[in-house]
């Protein structure tokens, strides 16, 4: 939605959280009511009050689509609190918010999926200090496990735009539900031979075709 200045001090008090809200308004399309678990600054402390995260926290939902997984979602990489200043952009901030579907993994011994959200701020501490942005159709490796200290194919992640959260137009600019899509070690290397926006899209064209949601599988080969 573009929002005039002047709109936007009526609509909203700088108390509210107008990103976060607009993040939480898509969610309840896709999960209602449910709650979901949510973790902060997994140190304690954001970056702005000198802390090592750079995103505000992340949310974990459980979905039975397609099978059942964890779908996480980032708060952070948006504008997420009152900023008049920030009306009526044509991006919120970076513009993107990760998103994680993620298949049950036996290593995490029936907990949330933490090193997951720490995966996120890993990316989110580049994105910030390099000045670059991820978009749907890019792709990067790990160089190792995406999980530490785990036996697993999963090396890298291709972005695809979430099949379910999509875009949405926010009072700060546009803000797209960003997913990260784990790859194989032998996807990776074809990737690094030809690391093109069209040869990513191929390959998320061809994990579509037996998973359309696009869940990360661990145990993947």
């Amino acid at each position: 939605m573009e929002m005039t200045t002047e709109a936007y001090k009526q609509q909203f008090s700088e108390e509210d959280a107008v990103g976060w809200l607009a993040i939480d308004q898509q969610l309840e399309k896709i999960y209602g009511a449910a709650r979901a678990r949510h973790y902060g600054p997994l140190c304690g402390l954001h970056y702005i009050a000198g802390g090592t995260d750079p995103i505000d926290g992340a949310s974990i939902y459980d979905s039975s689509e397609q099978s059942f997984h964890h779908h996480i979602v980032s708060y952070g990489m948006s504008e997420l609190y009152y900023n008049e200043e920030k009306a009526g952009g044509a991006f919120s901030k970076w513009g993107f918010e990760f998103t994680l579907r993620l298949a049950p993994f036996e290593g995490d011994k029936g907990q949330d999926p933490i090193w997951a959200i720490q995966v996120m701020n890993n990316l989110a501490r580049y994105v910030f200090s390099s000045g670059n942005w991820f978009e749907e159709n890019h792709f990067i490796p790990a160089n190792g496990p995406v999980r530490l200290d785990t036996e697993t194919a999963i090396t890298g992640f291709v972005f695809a735009t979430d099949p379910r959260l999509g875009k949405i137009n926010t009072p700060h600019g546009e803000v797209t539900f960003l997913q990260l899509v784990g790859i194989t070690d032998t996807e990776v290397e074809f990737l690094k031979k030809s690391p093109t926006i069209g040869a990513v899209s191929e390959l998320i064209d061809q994990l579509r075709q037996e998973n359309p949601l696009l869940i990360t599988d661990l145990g993947r080969k």
